[in-house]
């Protein structure tokens, strides 16, 4: 069928539009196929705690065209539909953009395992535009008891939403559960701790999803767990992070850091991955945590990209100066 000039252009800029406002598709293993917890106690940091300082949503929906291109109506619903989802597109942001973070410290008292009873804490101010969830109850394999309800208080004020999770060192039944389930074959030292770490984070993708929570990053907590200590050999405990690298890569996900120099170091040596870091400054100012964006303070050889400070009871974050151009990576705009 012939198609005006003006029907050609209408159909590509609907389409683009359309095509535009879909989220990424990726691979989406079964809820039920996520590892169980592990039956073991512990608990494990979470962001401004240690004073050291289904996603993705679906495939992208196909508009359904009408037969007739030339008809006058519906090219101009194609059109208004066109422009409308045009105008939903996210546009960059300008710097420094400011947030918070929670996880299961502000769940309803009383949730959660016995080793991490959540608090009640205060949620992130009004004028936080971007939240970060933590996706675990402290320590691996262990979820958020509340993370369906913070993402939904997160979609309600059309907020930036972003994931982290704990990085925990196996304690042995969890490590004899988990030591051949994955994509490292043993030919390699310490290949069953990285099998542990990949298993981590896909119960972290599971989670996620369930919860409807569509970041594209996950940021990897790096500090240490009480109840669940690294162990004293470093590239042991590197496997293990490694392992969750691996994971979220192959899931389609970016991964960050949040650590601190002298934390990273004493858990998993000179591992350097040089993804983005998200560096804790304790409970300081705003100023400081700024300053923790300047080069007397990379983690782990990647670019600065958050800072976080604890004030009034809850943790609060800025982005680095010149990584406002990086937010929309880091996060999904509700």
């Amino acid at each position: 069928m012939r198609r005006t000039p003006v029907a050609v252009a209408l159909l590509v800029a609907a389409t683009l539009a359309l095509a535009s406002c879909g989220s990424s598709d990726r691979l989406d293993p079964d809820p039920d196929d996520a590892p169980p917890p592990s039956s073991a106690g512990g608990a494990a940091g979470e962001p401004g705690g240690s004073g050291d300082p289904g996603t993705g949503g679906g495939p992208t929906s196909v508009p359904v065209l009408p037969d007739d291109l030339e008809d006058a109506a519906a090219l101009a619903d194609l059109a208004a539909l066109a422009e409308q989802e045009a105008g939903r597109a996210p546009r960059a942001l300008d710097g420094p953009i400011v947030g918070g973070d929670i996880s299961w410290p502000q769940c309803p008292r009383g949730m959660g395992i016995p080793e991490r009873r959540t608090l009640g804490l205060p949620m992130p101010l009004p004028t936080a535009r971007f939240v970060v969830m933590g996706l675990t109850n402290g320590p691996a394999f262990f979820p958020n008891p509340c993370l369906a309800e913070q993402v939904a208080w997160v979609r309600e004020r059309g907020l930036l939403a972003g994931a982290y999770a704990v990085a925990s060192y196996p304690d042995e039944r969890t490590l004899a559960a988990y030591a051949d389930e994955g994509p490292f074959d043993g030919g390699e030292e310490h290949d069953e701790l990285r099998n542990v770490g990949y298993q981590q984070a896909l119960f972290n993708i599971t989670e996620m999803r369930r919860a409807g929570l569509p970041a594209p990053m996950v940021w990897v907590d790096v500090e240490p767990v009480r109840d669940w200590e690294w162990s004293a050999d470093l590239e042991a405990n590197a496997a293990v992070v490694e392992g969750l690298q691996r994971a979220y890569l192959d899931q389609g996900y970016e991964i960050g850091i949040y650590s601190t120099p002298s934390l990273w170091a004493a858990a998993v040596g000179d591992l350097a991955l040089g993804v983005p870091e998200w560096r804790a400054a304790g409970p300081t100012s705003r100023a400081e945590a700024l300053e923790r964006c300047g080069a007397d303070w990379v983690v782990q050889g990647g670019p600065a990209a958050m800072g976080q400070w604890v004030q009034g009871g809850r943790d609060l974050n800025v982005t680095c100066p010149g990584a406002e151009a990086e937010v929309l990576g880091w996060f999904h705009p509700f």
